[in-house]
């Protein structure tokens, strides 16, 4: 009787060694290839280049920031860590390992951002 153990090392083999995409990964796989598009899409429209850094926000989640060359940004959501770093090394963005210095430095903000940050004490539009 054949075990799990023994059908995967038959896939590998077959595979030439390599193991067969768990479905995980290959829902990372779409998913960064969704993301990248959206990546270069976002660099081409501010400035042509974009950096980039991953966090950790919970439930298994990581946030991509973008900061453009222009100094605008956003963000992404991927649903894994594997998902946002092959979206982004799909997109062939430089990723910071944190969101300070000069990667925060290069980000332009305006008055829809200040009044947020202010939010009703400024007068700024309501959290609805």
């Amino acid at each position: 009787m054949l075990t799990m153990a023994d059908i995967q090392q038959a896939d590998e083999q077959a595979a030439g060694g390599v193991a067969a995409a768990t479905p995980a990964e290959k829902r990372a796989d779409k998913q960064a290839a969704r993301l990248a598009r959206q990546i270069r899409s976002f660099a081409s429209s501010h400035g042509g280049s974009a950096e980039g850094q991953l966090a950790h926000i919970g439930r298994g989640r990581t946030r991509i920031a973008l900061v453009g060359a222009n100094g605008e940004w956003g963000n992404l959501v991927a649903d894994s860590y594997l998902a946002a770093k092959k979206a982004t090394e799909q997109a062939g963005i430089a990723l910071q390992d944190d969101f300070d210095g000069e990667l925060a430095a290069k980000v332009r903000t305006g008055r829809y951002e200040w009044s947020r940050m202010a939010g009703l004490q400024l007068g700024g539009p309501a959290n609805a």
